[in-house]
């Protein structure tokens, strides 16, 4: 093992635990938030303005992690957000926090965590090589997986022993420990000097061109964007529907089994990776996925809606594993950070319908059949799924997408080689 996938490692172990961190805070603000009001709207305006602060962000972050020194961007945007998480603890610490207050501690944590996302994924090619990025992904997803693998159940044992307050207080110190990875990172990686003759607005442009201009990539991304507004609504959404039926505790259970199918799948391809067929690889994961979705929302029986979340979880990370190296070998290495603020900003707008109006469907949807919330999520996901997997299996039909493919073989034929990292 090479001392670069090494440092990735422990940028990875630091973001695993931020990971599970996060998911302690979200999953104990929904239980929170839906005791309080009732309402599938409310925990979905919740996760909308955690979202959709960062969503604005991410092309001027992209800007600025090609700009600056990334790892450095990391540490601000982890150790910044954690004020929104501080913040919210303070209310509670006074009393019950009001739900504004709330909804506010989340957008400060999201207009920070922004800086996050394009300078960790830029960094990521910064260390690693071709071969090494179906690997690194498949650990990315793991670590993304962490979220609602282990955070449901660690914070349903927490609130049945004591309350949100605690988590909040977790939450706070895993901050600590992803600064500490970056800054362990940092001092042994020499930052490229920084080029000033461009305007930032120049820029965003050239990272619009590196998108935009290669029609494959582009319409990948686009597709994405619907793809992302079916999973959001299994995000929303999911809690509601196994409320209607069971409790917090369970619920916690039922997640973490779902989730952990996308640790299984994260492991293998943690090690083994995906070295050919991306394309096909994509649409089937997305397809699978698409179809556990689906039948997630049919049944009323906790064993059976957590083996279909297994199977919705388990098929991801195949997906993302595909969409992550088709984008990453057809976009030039120093337009990394630029590029991937705007793939995340198209690709995860589908976020922010879904965030906006999945609860308010689900709400109406309940209200009209007076059969409750938990019907109308069920409905809602059950559609969801089907649409997502319907558009799988065209994405995977497309030309321009399958050429991302050949094309990005093509040039690592030519090179013979993977060409040396750039670390910025």
């Amino acid at each position: 093992m090479d001392d670069n996938y090494k440092k990735f490692l422990l940028l990875w172990a630091g973001e695993l635990i931020s990971s599970v961190g996060g998911g302690l805070t979200s999953f104990g603000l929904g239980i929170y938030i839906y005791q309080k009001t009732g309402s599938a709207a409310s925990m979905s305006l919740m996760t909308l303005l955690a979202f959709l602060p960062g969503l604005l962000l991410k092309v001027p972050a992209g800007v600025l992690a090609d700009r600056y020194d990334r790892r450095l961007l990391m540490m601000i945007g982890d150790g910044c957000s954690g004020f929104g998480v501080l913040f919210i603890l303070l209310c509670m610490l006074r009393g019950d926090a009001s739900i504004w207050q709330i909804y506010a501690g989340v957008v400060i944590s999201s207009v920070f965590s922004a800086l996050l996302e394009p300078a960790f994924t830029a960094t990521i090619t910064d260390l690693l090589t071709k071969e090494q990025f179906s690997r690194a992904n498949g650990l990315v997803s793991m670590a993304g997986s962490a979220r609602y693998l282990f955070s449901p159940v660690i914070a349903g044992f927490l609130l049945a022993v004591s309350d949100i307050r605690l988590i909040l207080v977790i939450d706070i110190a895993t901050f600590f420990v992803t600064i500490f990875a970056a800054a362990v990172v940092r001092r042994s990686l020499k930052s490229k000097p920084q080029e000033t003759g461009e305007s930032f607005l120049a820029s965003m442009k050239a990272g619009r061109r590196a998108v935009v201009g290669r029609k494959g990539l582009f319409l990948l991304v686009v597709i994405s964007a619907g793809i992302t507004l079916f999973m959001g609504v299994f995000q929303v959404l999911a809690q509601p529907f196994v409320l209607s039926f069971s409790d917090s505790k369970t619920l916690g259970i039922v997640e973490t089994v779902a989730a952990s199918g996308m640790l299984v799948t994260g492991v293998f391809l943690g090690v083994k990776g995906i070295r050919r067929n991306f394309v096909r690889a994509l649409s089937a994961g997305l397809a699978v996925s698409g179809i556990g979705m689906a039948m997630f929302g049919v049944f009323r029986n906790v064993w059976l809606v957590g083996a279909f979340g297994f199977l919705f979880f388990a098929a991801l990370p195949f997906a993302n594993n595909s969409l992550d190296y088709l984008a990453r070998t057809n976009i030039p290495e120093e337009m990394q950070g630029r590029a991937w603020g705007l793939i995340g900003f198209i690709s995860q707008s589908g976020y922010v319908i879904a965030y906006g109006f999945a609860g308010l469907t689900a709400d109406a949807i309940g209200s009209a059949t007076g059969r409750g919330v938990g019907y109308g999520a069920s409905v809602t996901i059950l559609t969801s799924g089907l649409c997502m997997a319907v558009i799988a299996v065209i994405l995977g039909r497309i030309g321009r997408i399958r050429k991302l493919e050949t094309e990005s073989e093509k040039s690592e034929k030519e090179a013979g080689q993977s060409p040396d990292s750039v670390v910025k």
